[in-house]
């Protein structure tokens, strides 16, 4: 099979199925004229407004999450605890605030360090500030590619992590999707 790019209409969907078909596809940067590439093995879906979690909840728009707001396919990229870079990929229509959050990867291509976590993919990829707002469906140094699509019975739904200050509802709402067994998952 080819890899093919993911175009725009990829991503201006619902942002659950978004954050569900996003397992499976590659995610590729180019540094240097060389290529890392690895499978997207979990992911979070953020739903702003009404999401407590999201960055965007109540409508809240800030300097920081402006690409929260893009239409789906750019990348909204913020750091944590001063020291982690958060890879986030907006979804859904223009003024609607949602993403999905990428949290691991499965090494396929010229990766030679850890990527099960979202700090540590970023890391790995050396993505930072300079990629937010990023157009993945017309990038150069990042985009997706197509990949198999994972069927629903390899999909774990589970809470998403470290958002015990959205209260017991949103923390515990099953909104992060993992690929079942997958080694490089950051949590089971």
């Amino acid at each position: 099979m080819n890899p093919q790019k993911l175009e725009r209409d990829f991503f201006v969907k619902p942002t659950l199925e978004v954050a569900k078909n996003l397992l499976g596809k590659t995610l590729v940067r180019i540094i240097d004229g060389k290529r890392l590439a690895g499978k997207i093995v979990e992911t979070e879906a953020y739903i702003g407004p009404k999401d407590k979690a999201s960055h965007a909840y109540l409508g809240k728009r800030t300097p920081r999450n402006q690409a929260e707001f893009m239409i789906g396919g750019h990348i909204y990229i913020y750091l944590v605890y001063g020291m982690y870079w958060q890879l986030n990929i907006s979804t859904e229509e223009k003024g609607k605030p949602t993403c999905v959050l990428i949290r691991a990867l499965e090494p396929v291509e010229g990766i030679t360090s850890s990527t099960n976590g979202p700090g540590k993919l970023c890391r790995a990829l050396a993505l930072d500030k300079s990629f937010y707002g990023e157009d993945l469906a017309r990038s150069a140094r990042i985009w997706l590619e197509n990949g198999p699509k994972i069927p629903q019975s390899r999909i774990v739904k589970a809470p998403r992590i470290g958002i015990d200050y959205a209260g017991p509802y949103w923390s515990k709402i099953k909104w992060r999707f993992y690929i079942k067994d997958n080694k490089f998952v950051s949590k089971k």
